[in-house]
């Protein structure tokens, strides 16, 4: 059953995510912020993110195996990539499923700070309905501020203030 997060549904997401973290040796989960992805790009901050995680690891890897064709070397770490890894290798599936249950988490977190933006349904992906809140009531301070929803009202940018 543990595959690609993403063809996995919610439910089934989060019951993996319970067994794996009752039985895995040892896991860790890091996030890089919006303002560093918009620092740095999506994809070297998706390779911080995963530094970050090894750097919480209470036990030390000896290998790492990296789901997808790009990482940075980190440490002394062998590493090796491997394209779809998720659907080749239960510890990447593992990972995946880890990773994508917190971000779903911190959405439904946004989505009770800023109910009209729906991150409890689109999860941050860029819906037809999220991008018109955001020309509506512009970005959220969580929100890029190097994506752009293609509205010419979005310039410049307007932020809202989180709610108090």
């Amino acid at each position: 059953e543990l595959n690609d997060s993403k063809q996995l549904d919610e439910k089934t997401r989060n019951q993996l995510r319970l067994e794996i973290e009752k039985c895995a040796l040892s896991y860790a989960v890091a996030s890089v912020d919006n303002w560093e992805i918009d620092r740095i790009n999506i994809l070297q901050a998706s390779i911080l993110a995963m530094h970050r995680a090894v750097d919480l690891l209470p036990l030390h890897p000896e290998f790492l195996i990296i789901d997808g064709n790009y990482f940075k070397p980190y440490t002394s770490l062998d590493h090796a990539c491997i394209v779809r890894g998720d659907c080749k290798y239960f510890s990447i599936a593992a990972a995946s499923v880890l990773a994508k249950t917190h971000r779903d988490a911190y959405m439904k977190q946004l989505a009770e700070e800023y109910p009209d933006y729906h991150w409890h349904k689109n999860k941050g992906y860029p819906t037809i309905k999220h991008r018109s809140v955001i020309i509506e009531k512009g970005l959220t301070p969580y929100h890029r501020q190097t994506f752009r929803v293609r509205d010419p009202r979005l310039d410049p940018i307007r932020i809202i203030s989180p709610k108090l």
